[in-house]
């Protein structure tokens, strides 16, 4: 059977760090990886890449192909020696894998990764974990901050298929919510939640900032203002005399935490002037400009 070339699959020399495999590995997995790559092979590819990241990640097996890989390519090969290689049991379905594999390492398998699309959520998030009942894969699920708050219902679109997601409420950025059995062949997708800021308001933590339009003449005298917070719009005092930039707190307004608790949020002031002022306003100003003046 013909002999493969593991090292080039990767495009890597044969003396090649584990820190250069892996890199190299990362990078044309996410480049044909199937549920990615619009290429017909795409499929046929990632295995390809899986099979030869699978031996030459693993130093016992990248010696054992060292030593008898060519060996196994020739169609004479008989096999390895009695005690030639121990590997451990087999973790996933060999079958996944080339003849030269199995010529190679036959019923002996591999620690971890052996198996279709094994041991790649830890490299870049994609398809994960092959199972003998089938893939888990990963998707990204983006959401507002209101929608991370509230929990309830949300519909996304995978591939061709809708699906009906229950959020929790007060997710947060990084976890994941399991759909059992929506993943490739009966295995499981996990969507990894991505909580989205604004401009104008951002999570932090436990806190919430929000930015506040503040006119000139109110930070001045003091007055009050309108706050869009997570549970809707209060009125927030503004003390005489406030600066721009300035942070009033609204305790127990931000992120509820699993304590019951909640964190709090800042309203960052930014003072405004009238873009179109009145005459009666520019007047005023004028004044003001004048007593400035004086001082």
């Amino acid at each position: 059977m013909a002999y493969k070339d593991y090292y080039a699959t990767l495009g890597v020399s044969k003396n090649a760090s584990d820190d250069e495999i892996k890199k190299a590995f990362k990078k044309l997995a996410r480049k044909h990886h199937p549920d990615v790559s619009k290429d017909p092979g795409a499929e046929e590819k990632f295995k390809e890449i899986n099979e030869a990241y699978t031996v030459l990640s693993d130093p016992e097996k990248r010696r054992f192909y060292d030593q008898y890989g060519s060996a196994a390519g020739d169609r004479n090969w008989q096999g390895p020696p009695p005690g030639a290689g121990d590997f451990g049991g087999v973790s996933g379905n060999v079958g996944d894998f080339s003849d030269f594999f199995q010529s190679l390492f036959g019923n002996l398998g591999g620690r971890g990764g052996v198996g279709g699309f094994g041991g790649l959520e830890d490299l870049f998030g994609q398809a994960t974990r092959g199972q003998r009942r089938g893939a888990d894969l990963e998707a990204e699920l983006p959401l507002s901050l209101e929608e991370a708050y509230r929990g309830g219902e949300k519909t996304v679109s995978i591939g061709n298929e809708r699906l009906t997601v229950r959020i929790p409420a007060g997710v947060r950025g990084g976890q994941k919510i399991r759909l059992a059995g929506k993943g490739r062949s009966g295995g499981d997708l996990y969507l990894l939640v991505r909580v989205q800021n604004r401009e104008d308001i951002r999570l932090e933590g436990d806190d919430i900032y929000v930015s506040v339009e503040v006119p000139a003449p109110i930070a001045v005298v003091g007055g009050s203002a309108r706050v869009q917070t997570l549970d809707g719009a209060v009125n927030l005092n503004i003390p005489k005399g406030t600066q721009g930039g300035r942070k009033l707190r609204l305790k127990g307004k931000g992120w509820p935490r699993k304590d019951g608790s909640r964190g709090d949020q800042y309203a960052e002031i930014r003072l405004t002037i009238p873009k179109n002022p009145s005459h009666e306003e520019e007047k005023l100003y004028a004044h003001l400009a004048e007593l400035l003046k004086v001082k």
